[in-house]
């Protein structure tokens, strides 16, 4: 049920983009569009309480809970970002915005590689921490290996974003010379 409930919970976050998106552009209601983004957090608490009732219910703590806890850190850090993506994309096809960009060479991109890297680095202390409450909520007497599992991973997930950002910061990529 958790799994399903993560894959309904992606599904409808596309679609509420989708529709916010839709509202804000190809129907010019821009507050209702907004109106249909902000609800999209809703879909986190309810699979955070869905966790939370499954596991006082007695199930054993496993890998699924572990994936609920990492794709709500993961959808409240990178959420805004991927919102303020597609908007940008929609905004230059269908509203005449500017063409979106991401800086490519030196100092300019290793700041964004660093941004980049924050919002991963986030995402993971979010399930972290989430994972360490369903640890404790189940308490130490359980089987919470799985969940422990789910924290190693992301401590991996940070350290490979912080090698990312320092390849860009200590090897920065060079704009091409002119040909002029």
């Amino acid at each position: 049920m958790i799994v399903t409930l993560i894959v309904v919970c992606e599904i409808a976050f596309w679609v509420l983009l989708a529709a916010g998106l839709a509202l804000r552009y190809g129907a010019g209601m821009p507050r209702a569009g907004v109106a249909v983004l902000l609800c999209e957090p809703l879909l986190e608490v309810l699979l955070l309480v869905v966790t939370a009732v499954d596991l006082k219910n007695g199930a054993e703590p496993d890998w699924k809970h572990g994936l609920a806890a990492v794709y709500i850190g993961f959808t409240v850090a990178l959420g805004p970002a991927t919102i303020r993506w597609a908007d940008a994309r929609v905004a230059h096809r269908f509203a005449g915005g500017p063409p979106p960009s991401a800086p490519t060479y030196g100092a300019p991109r290793a700041i964004h590689e660093w941004r980049t890297a924050g919002r991963w680095i986030l995402a993971s202390l979010i399930a972290v921490a989430l994972l360490q409450g369903a640890i404790w909520y189940v308490g130490g007497d359980g089987p919470t290996d799985p969940l422990r599992a789910w924290q190693r991973r992301m401590l991996c997930v940070i350290a490979v974003n912080v090698l990312i950002a320092l390849s860009y910061t200590v090897f920065p990529k060079k704009a091409p010379a002119d040909a002029g």
